[in-house]
């Protein structure tokens, strides 16, 4: 009997090492569009779920980046509020709760509220705390500061100033910090976005957002839509947002492929900030 414990212990394990390798690479896809279904578009704006309906269309990082999701829509179950002003009193801040990546702190947030590209990156670092486990052992001084969302002095840290300089750019800023300033992500079209995924949209209005992609959605009368997780001013915050393909100008969508690229990035490398983004053809 402790002879088979023994083998069905060993059985057990195997497995565990299997799904656990399964999750520590690049998402793939089958290159066609994923439309989620009713029960999808039906949570509401609110919830910590995102790992639990949507992750179950996913393996590799982009499971972990869902995860993330969750674990910054916890920090305000209501969205905690929308809010953008550098010249504000007191200034913004991209997250309201302490961001941490391994135990380190990125800033000291001046107020509870949040905006988009804020939200992205909080998803994009709590899921490198847990793809990373050993991050803290890997990560020198240097690549830990051009993480950092402020100054030292609590300061602002201005646009295309190191990665989160890059990814708060105006413009398609995941694509800026992630595959071209870091390498750790690789730009893909959006007939192979998944859940999970990084998008920048631009809106026909003119202005921009930084998402979190969870599917795309057509509705009984045969409107198409996205669906998303940002912070915006609809969902108060933190928070699912859909929005019709109508007001969509163009994306550009990226996937998080090399998460340990953040240990070993040339901080001095240059972005091209001229980069065409993607119409959607759905």
């Amino acid at each position: 009997m402790r002879r088979n414990s023994q083998i069905i212990a060993l059985i057990l394990a195997a497995f565990a090492r299997v799904a656990l390798a399964g999750d520590a690479a690049p998402t793939t896809d089958d290159g066609t569009w994923f439309v989620i279904g009713e029960s999808e578009a039906a949570l509401p704006a609110h919830h910590t779920k995102h790992a639990e309906a949507f992750g179950k269309y996913v393996t590799g990082y982009n499971s972990q980046v869902l995860a993330g999701v969750d674990k910054v829509q916890s920090s305000q179950p209501e969205g905690g509020g929308y809010f953008a002003g550098v010249k504000a009193k007191p200034a913004e801040s991209p997250i309201g709760y302490s961001l941490a990546l391994f135990g380190q702190p990125l800033l000291s947030p001046l107020r509870t509220t949040s905006y988009c590209s804020g939200s992205s990156y909080s998803a994009f670092i709590e899921s490198l705390n847990l793809i990373l486990p050993d991050g803290a052992k890997r990560i020198d001084p240097d690549h830990y500061e051009s993480l950092r969302m402020q100054e030292r002095d609590g300061g602002r840290r201005e646009d295309g100033v190191k990665f989160w300089g890059h990814w708060n750019d105006d413009g398609p800023g995941c694509q800026y910090a992630l595959v071209q300033y870091c390498g750790a992500g690789a730009e893909i079209r959006p007939i192979h976005a998944r859940p999970g995924d990084f998008m920048n949209i631009n809106w026909t209005s003119g202005l921009g957002h930084s998402v979190v992609f969870l599917g795309w959605y057509k509705d009984a009368d045969g409107k198409k839509f996205v669906r998303f997780w940002s912070s915006q001013k609809g969902t108060n915050g933190l928070g699912d947002q859909t929005s019709p393909l109508e007001k969509i100008e163009s994306v550009k969508v990226v996937r998080l492929t090399k998460p340990e690229k953040i240990f070993d990035f040339e901080i001095k490398t240059l972005v091209n900030r001229k980069i065409s983004c993607d119409k959607i053809d759905w």
